[in-house]
């Protein structure tokens, strides 16, 4: 069949423009009618700041709209302006030309009664060693939550009728300030020590420190000439040590439903596992060790992954060199790398792992659970060296986009471009303090403006095919191991041991499998152990008899036992196996 050729008469074309024209002219009309929000802070707050600057909307009043900005169906609106040297009584504006998540624009959102408020995330400025001056968030005891940091300023939420199609102006006073936060108390089982970093200082061009909570082993005390292995636990930023508590339940708390597990009173359940920890650490037959979480909170996340990176710095050598040595010295530890080990999950499961590919000698296993992207071809629904966007799927003519987070049953809630768009609005150059914005920052080059370089484009998505090989090279750990095999291979033998739930919420199963695949095929043999939860979720833990709300109140017990079990298979001729389990 041969189709006839389309005739433009001069009526057709002048038509279109004349749409083209109308189009525009709309467009302009909503950007003026558009209501506009004015913010602006007194000079009792402080003369001036750097940071970004928030506009925050929520139609219930169930929480401040601060703490309702999420990746699922139940986030509310959130748009962001950076600012620089905003000074007291000085007005910022938010109109329809701001980004916003996930309602790209204030033009759009619906007309109805909000509750408005907005949020000022303050920066500091950095002049690094590396030359460059940056313009970063420090953490400020919370473990870099934008929304609970000390000294950020913000109003109490306000009621107003919103209509898109209105002309007016509704002006903010930021006049409210998060308070500090007051640290933690010694006990006598949990200590709180913090040391300058010289390594970290130098990097970042001021004073940086590290922290740790240090769990002392029953009859501490009682035997001042025992020394005890090191069993460093990796996570998000802890306030205190978790997992402990040395009284029962209470009882007469008021029950706290988890959405999540779907458990009533699941507080409860929490503190009474906290509590038989605690019973098992003291009781007769547990191995008597030091047991430590880490504080590594810096400016682009509560942790900083615990490897050296061209933008967080020298964590990896600051955490190994200096952290760890100087609490053995402080805690009586044996001090020798075949009596450290680590476990953790999620960011803490990439962390013990990258630990133990990046320090081979220094730490004697890993106990890895629902690892962070341990190989970028499974860059959790992405696959870097290959895929074009990292948001829709490859496609001449169809534009399929890529899940983020799904349920046991591979119910989708929110799509990968959608958290890296509310990553965007929370912050530019990778400074939300949010999880693609670390990563990027973790495993990046340092861009020309001092920022990591991304992996793709934040709002498109399109890959940056040189930084994926930066990455690649560099942090990729299922690439690096089988690259460096032949060395790494007699080192790593017996000390790597990986679990994930098979339908991890963020699709962290599909690199564990890959990696899996390269460990099994490796010469010599890792001899070590890779296992998966049927129908498990993040973030699954190696047990099969209890489910996730359980196992993951159980790291210590599990694999601190584990550990001390299997270690006499790695420890060298004459090593100390004995002493530190009376």
């Amino acid at each position: 069949m041969r189709l006839k050729p389309i005739s433009f008469s001069a009526n057709m074309i002048f038509t279109g423009l004349l749409l083209l024209l109308l189009s525009a002219c709309n467009s302009d009309q909503t950007q003026k009618t558009s209501p506009t929000f004015s913010i602006t802070f007194p000079k009792e707050k402080g003369e001036q700041f750097d940071g970004r600057l928030l506009l925050l909307l929520s139609n219930n009043d169930k929480n401040e709209p601060r703490f309702q900005i999420v990746d699922g169906p139940k986030t509310q609106l959130a748009f962001g302006i950076d600012v620089e040297n905003w000074r007291a009584g000085e007005t910022k504006v938010f109109d329809a030309s701001v980004f916003g998540y996930p309602i790209a624009s204030l033009a759009d959102v619906p007309a109805g009664e909000y509750y408005v408020q907005a949020f000022l995330h303050k920066y500091e400025t950095f002049n690094r060693a590396d030359g460059h001056t940056v313009k970063l968030p420090m953490d400020r005891g919370e473990g870099q939550q934008w929304n609970r940091a000390p000294g950020n300023l913000y109003n109490k939420p306000v009621k107003i009728s919103y209509d898109p199609k209105k002309r007016n102006r509704i002006s903010i006073v930021i006049d409210q300030e998060i308070e500090p936060i007051v640290p933690p108390k010694d006990t006598k089982y949990v200590k709180h020590i913090q040391i300058k970093s010289e390594l970290l200082s130098k990097f970042w061009g001021r004073d940086f420190y590290l922290g740790a909570h240090v769990l002392l082993p029953e009859g501490f005390d009682e035997h001042p000439n025992a020394k005890y292995p090191l069993a460093i636990f990796h996570g998000h930023f802890p306030y205190d040590f978790g997992g402990w508590r040395t009284e029962p339940a209470d009882t007469a708390e008021p029950c706290v439903y988890s959405e999540r597990f779907q458990l009533d009173c699941y507080n409860r359940i929490q503190q009474e596992e906290a509590y038989n920890f605690y019973k098992m650490w003291t009781g007769p037959n547990f191995p008597r060790v030091l047991a430590i979480e880490i504080q590594h909170a810096n400016p682009y996340y509560d942790d900083s992954y615990a490897v050296n990176s061209e933008n967080l710095g020298p964590y990896g050598d600051a955490i190994t060199y200096e952290l760890i040595p100087y609490i053995e010295q402080q805690f009586r530890g044996i001090g020798e790398g075949w009596a450290r080990f680590m476990y953790g999950g999620s960011t803490g499961g990439w962390e013990v792992l990258a630990g133990q590919v990046f320090y081979p000698d220094e730490y004697n296993g890993c106990y890895s659970a629902c690892p962070d992207p341990i190989d970028f071809r499974a860059y959790t629904t992405v696959n870097i060296y290959e895929d074009k966007n990292a948001y829709f799927l490859d496609s001449d003519f169809k534009k399929t986009p890529r899940p983020g987070n799904r349920n046991y049953l591979g119910h989708v809630s929110t799509l990968l471009q959608d958290m890296n768009h509310r990553e965007l609005v929370l912050g530019t150059k990778t400074r939300s303090g949010q999880q693609f914005d670390v990563w990027e920052a973790v495993f990046s080059p340092v861009g020309s403006d001092g920022y990591p370089k991304p992996i793709w484009d934040k709002v498109t998505g399109n890959i940056d095919t040189t930084v994926a090989a930066y990455w690649r090279e560099n942090y990729d750990l299922s690439y690096i191991m089988n690259r460096d095999w032949a060395t790494l291979g007699p080192k790593l033998k017996g000390k790597i041991h990986i679990y994930c739930g098979d339908m991890d919420n963020y699709y962290l199963n599909n690199a564990v499998y890959l990696t899996e695949e390269m460990l099994e095929a490796t010469n010599p043999y890792y001899d070590g152990e890779v296992d998966y939860g049927d129908r498990a979720e993040h973030c699954w833990n190696g047990d099969h008899t209890q489910p996730n709300a359980i196992s993951r109140l159980r790291y210590h017990q599990m694999f601190i036992t584990k550990w001390a079990a299997q270690v006499k298979n790695r420890a060298p001729q004459g090593a100390d196996l004995k002493s530190w389990r009376y």
